[in-house]
């Protein structure tokens, strides 16, 4: 389950002296996500040490520019939030991106518009045993499932996530 190697560890702190290797091998959470669209990236970091890389990330049908409104298939750009994982998504597993904010919904109300929601990082399509091709999200940020496995373990929710164009 997500983050179970950091509880496990605050029931052994509380217990008493860590004997086990546990600790050792479990690697650290993340507090900083980079994703660089043009790059085809995404960066783990904990504590401005990088953890890990993934590239060929996979983005929405038109992956160029700032999502402005729902449909529009864009990835975001900007500073948001991890706020939310989903175990039981229609992808292998999904963190929720605090797209939009105040600023995203403004800009899409202002020309009448709905900016959307629901941005997420996650998997392939459940029951795929491949990877699919190309750009394919709504305007979500995919990866392989094995790469997306580590990304839930190591990724809390409040992690800040930087998307670069």
């Amino acid at each position: 389950m997500r983050h179970l190697a950091l509880t496990g560890l605050a029931i052994v702190a509380l217990a008493g002296p860590l004997h086990s290797s546990v600790a050792e091998t479990d690697p650290p959470l993340a507090d900083h996500v980079v994703v660089d669209k043009t790059a085809r990236t995404i960066t783990l970091y904990a504590q401005g040490r990088m953890l890990r890389s993934f590239g060929g990330i996979q983005l929405g049908d038109a992956p160029r520019g700032h999502k402005r409104f729902q449909g529009d298939e864009r990835t975001p750009e900007g500073r948001y939030v991890i706020d939310w994982g989903n175990p039981n998504s229609s992808y292998y597993l999904s963190l929720h991106i605090s797209y939009p904010n105040a600023n995203d919904t403004a800009y899409a109300a202002s020309l009448g518009r709905n900016a959307g929601g629901m941005i997420m990082i996650h998997g392939q399509p459940n029951g795929m045993r491949s990877r699919m091709r190309g750009d394919w999200t709504d305007g979500c940020i995919a990866l392989d499932n094995a790469e997306m496995e580590y990304v839930w373990e190591v990724v809390p929710d409040g992690t800040v996530i930087d998307i670069l164009p």
